[in-house]
């Protein structure tokens, strides 16, 4: 803390955690560095899957494989720090840091869902313009805009929340930095910062459900007409893989961040919260490779390929 007149202003935060019981401090450690080594396998997995495999060079799973990069990026700011506080209580000097880099990669990941939205609707009602509409270049371009309103809407939120002065306490009642009790530990008034983070968050989640159900309401329309059971199936299957993952994430960021502030609660919203950062970017590459054959196709390619490979240099040691 440094002194400022009369008030200490704050530099470093405390985060308290998802408990303060030692009881049970352990087994949640064990369960979430579980979680985080999946979220990171799995993920990575994804990329890697979606770069070498030929036939997962398409629009729908360039956004895919960004959708497991931004799932990483933001899992990755939240769950170290997290799994080191179950331990041992430390002051946390980089609050700014996690706070911009959560923000950018959620953003990402809201604008992604809604993307993929959009080429499912290209693929599906209009087969025969879908290679020219959703070419690299404009999916190149789309991608870059994601990532442009993601960077300017975290700039803002973390330049605006840390010019605040916070002089009541550094001790965060949370297990990661988010704007919500940031601001309750601000000694001025702070309805300019929640005005901006209920226009700016609110627009973006408003634009990416917006884009999802007008999508889905002329695919499913486009899908009940179709003459063929198998084309119907893979289209039902794809589309309910999109819909399981926007459905987990915006349920949850609609509850945390945009439910009545008469029911708000710290402790409720901080356990919410563990979804939308910790499982979630678990589940969405377990949603789409469980429900996806072309996934499904291309992993067990890229095994029996991998089985391959040790079979022909084992043959080579042999030799030797």
């Amino acid at each position: 803390m440094m002194d400022q007149g009369n008030n200490s202003v704050i530099t470093e935060f405390i985060l308290l955690g998802l408990t303060d019981d030692p009881k049970i401090q352990l087994p949640l450690f064990v369960v979430f560095l579980l979680i985080y080594v999946t979220t990171v396998i799995w993920n990575v997995g994804m990329i890697v899957l979606i770069c070498t495999e030929p036939q997962l060079h398409n629009p729908m799973y360039f956004f895919l494989g960004n959708l497991s990069f931004a799932d990483l990026c933001y899992s990755s700011a939240i769950a170290p720090k997290m799994l080191a506080d179950l331990l041992v209580e430390t002051k946390f000097n980089a609050c700014a840091i996690q706070l911009y880099i959560l923000s950018v990669f959620v953003d990402v990941d809201c604008l992604l869902l809604a993307l993929m939205a959009y080429d499912r609707y290209m693929a599906i009602c209009n087969p025969l313009h879908y290679s020219v509409l959703m070419s690299k270049r404009v999916c190149g371009r789309l991608m870059a805009m994601a990532y442009f309103i993601g960077i300017v809407d975290a700039m803002i939120h973390t330049c605006c929340t840390f010019q605040l002065p916070f002089c009541r306490s550094n001790i965060i009642n949370h297990f990661f930095c988010d704007e919500p009790p940031l601001l309750l530990l601000s000694c001025s008034d702070t309805y300019k910062n929640e005005l901006m983070l209920f226009i700016f968050d609110g627009c973006i989640l408003a634009i990416s459900l917006g884009m999802v159900l007008v999508s889905y309401i002329y695919i499913l329309g486009t899908i009940v007409r179709m003459r063929s059971a198998e084309g119907r199936h893979k289209a039902f299957s794809t589309c309910a893989s999109h819909l399981t993952a926007v459905g987990i994430f915006h349920g949850t960021m609609l509850f945390v961040y945009f439910r009545p502030s008469s029911s708000y609660s710290l402790d409720q919203d901080k356990w919410a919260s563990v979804f939308y950062t910790v499982v979630i970017p678990m589940l969405n590459p377990l949603i789409y490779s469980l429900r996806n054959k072309d996934v499904k196709d291309a992993l067990t390619k890229a095994l029996a390929n991998l089985r391959l490979l040790k079979g022909s240099l084992k043959a080579s040691q042999a030799v030797f």
